[in-house]
């Protein structure tokens, strides 16, 4: 971690690597946009269908004290698996990663991001395909080992008509679902060949919205690789040089938790 995060320097700048300092990338602060990657919390927050509960902010105090001052304070409640979170390997794999487990190192890597919003505007369960990475990389070079990649869609957009972003707003049911993710075979190449650290989207699920057999979850879960869901402002950050930091809720023993998601972008 020492070598992952050397801190803010003199210069202002910001340095990460991947796996053993391969892919040392220095954020120079001072040329850089901090960009947010999470939406709000809030009783809008679109969660998944066959949650029982949605986000619940309870106020406790808002006012003045008996001692003469203002205080507030506030309860909240929300599943694991609502609004901008992370997926622990163990959500869909036996005896993975907790949200606990996950080393800090894998939450704070360089960012590539793969852009298939034209394809996505055409189908609604566009999968991202080998092809599809493959593409990407004869643009941009290989995918470096030990990378955050993130699929932007363009479905933050719809966020947060529960509808127009889940292609269904019926309560408890996923049998309509239509949102576009991430290919089974795509998944497999990234976790196998280029050892990814994290994946992520900015729509609800890392599977496409018809799945049923959630094979990405599976797939990802089984190499404890994390997953993140509900992104937004992927329009943002470039295909590469990007710096992403998502710091989940430590929940221990959670299968996932909110997450507060940022990237750092040359202006």
């Amino acid at each position: 971690m020492r070598r992952l995060l050397s801190g803010i320097l003199c210069a202002g700048a910001l340095a990460a690597s991947g796996p053993g300092g391969a892919n040392a990338q220095t954020i120079d602060l001072s040329s850089s946009k901090v960009v947010d990657l999470s939406h709000p919390y809030d009783a809008n927050t679109v969660y998944w269908p066959t949650e029982p509960t949605g986000f619940q902010l309870k106020q406790e105090h808002k006012g003045p004290t008996k001692g003469g001052f203002f205080y507030y304070a506030n309860a909240f409640c929300s599943p694991e698996h609502a609004g901008t979170h992370i997926d622990a390997p163990m959500h869909f794999a036996e005896s993975r990663w907790t949200n606990s487990d996950i080393p800090l190192d894998r939450l704070i890597r360089p960012a590539v991001i793969i852009d298939v919003t034209e394809k996505a505007a055409k189908n609604a369960d566009y999968a991202l395909g080998v092809a599809d990475i493959h593409a990407w990389e004869e643009a941009n070079g290989r995918i470096p080992d030990g990378a955050i990649v993130l699929l932007r869609t363009g479905w933050s957009a719809r966020w947060p008509d529960r509808k127009t972003y889940l292609g269904d707003d019926a309560p408890g049911k996923t049998d309509n679902l239509h949102f576009p993710s991430y290919g089974a075979e795509a998944a497999a190449l990234l976790v196998a060949e280029r050892h990814v650290s994290l994946i992520g989207v900015d729509t609800a699920s890392v599977d496409v919205g018809p799945s049923q057999d959630f094979l990405v979850h599976r797939t990802i879960g089984a190499a404890n690789v994390p997953g993140l869901e509900n992104l937004t402002n992927l329009d943002q950050l470039p295909p590469t040089g990007a710096l992403v930091i998502a710091m989940p809720m430590k929940i221990a023993q959670g299968s996932g938790a909110p997450a507060r998601v940022i990237a750092f972008a040359p202006r």
